[in-house]
């Protein structure tokens, strides 16, 4: 498109949620709790790692790696959705809005291949037991987590930089909450063909192989289970899988709708809500699930408090 008499638009504005100022602060609420409780139940499992050494193995490192990752993924899109839930006018620079574009999709492919690797971690201790220490070793371990910051940080490098040169010369409203790749598109008064190609081939190939792999781990860890002669012994092990399962099922049921689909088909109201799922909801359903379901996880948070109320109490004896 003919661009040269045109303004270059130098910021966007997000529409967010629509709605009376009532569903506004609702909103604003729903997602102030979910967020600050995303951040500390995250940041619970982190430190409940750190300080107990029976949780420094191979797969609560990994563990701990997606809570440190769901604390910053959730961080890259919840502070603009919660302002624009209090005010009507949330701008972002076009530059902002191309690295939250990048932060977002990075976060995101480190995700996707850090839950196949989760997934294979527990491939390996079902099926091959005798295998473990080998197969994961610290070392091993260290590889795996640098390899999914390494891979996710690496695979939409290209299509952001065919984004920043881009024409933006308005409307400057994006019909989201953040910078996602549809909205950018639909602003861009330059030919998009080749970013839109290059970025749906790049989350669709990073999503569909992850999914994959991870799928294939648990259908093996299925097998294996199967074949177990005892009953306590298939109770056992499915239920040190089920929760990571449950996680992988939420996430990757969102994003596939989301992103591995025709651009022609995206809805930008639908694309909001699953959003919300992707972006808010799942960073909070991790901490949840693997310390609710983990008795590991809950006999080092009760080690914790007993810890925490000891101290408490020598302390107040002191005084």
């Amino acid at each position: 498109m003919d661009v040269t008499n045109r303004t270059a638009v130098t910021a966007f504005i997000f529409l967010g949620f629509p709605g009376s100022s009532a569903l506004q602060l609702a909103l604003f609420v729903m997602f102030l709790s979910v967020y600050l409780l995303s951040l500390m139940g995250n940041t619970l499992i982190i430190f409940l790692i750190l300080m107990d050494s029976t949780l420094q193995t191979p797969m609560y490192i990994f563990l701990g790696n997606l809570s440190f990752l769901e604390i910053w993924y959730t961080t890259a899109t919840v502070p603009k959705l919660l302002a624009s839930c209090i005010t009507k006018l949330v701008t972002i620079p076009v530059a902002g809005c191309i690295a939250q574009y990048y932060f977002f999709f990075s976060l995101g492919a480190t995700e996707c291949i850090l839950l196949a690797v989760m997934a294979y971690d527990r491939h390996v201790a079902v099926c091959r037991p005798l295998h473990y220490s080998l197969l994961m070793s610290g070392q091993i371990c260290l590889r795996f987590s640098a390899g999914c910051w390494i891979g996710g940080f690496i695979a939409p490098l290209l299509p952001t930089i065919l984004i920043s040169q881009l024409n933006f010369c308005g409307p400057q409203k994006i019909n989201h909450f953040f910078c996602d790749s549809d909205p950018i598109f639909k602003l861009s008064c330059s030919d998009t063909f080749l970013v839109e190609a290059l970025g749906y081939t790049c989350s669709s190939v990073v999503i569909l192989s992850s999914f994959l792999l991870t799928m294939s781990s648990y259908g093996n860890i299925v097998v294996t289970i199967i074949k177990l002669s005892s009953l306590e012994a298939k109770k056992k092990t499915f239920s040190t899988c089920a929760s990571h399962l449950t996680v992988v099922t939420i996430y990757y049921g969102t994003i596939i709708f989301a992103y591995v689909r025709p651009p022609a088909k995206y809805n930008f109201a639908i694309g909001k809500v699953v959003s919300v799922f992707y972006c808010v909801i799942t960073p909070l359903v991790n901490p949840l699930i693997y310390t609710l379901r983990n008795k590991d996880v809950m006999k080092a948070f009760q080690k914790l408090l007993v810890q925490k109320r000891f101290l408490l109490n020598r302390n107040m004896q002191e005084l």
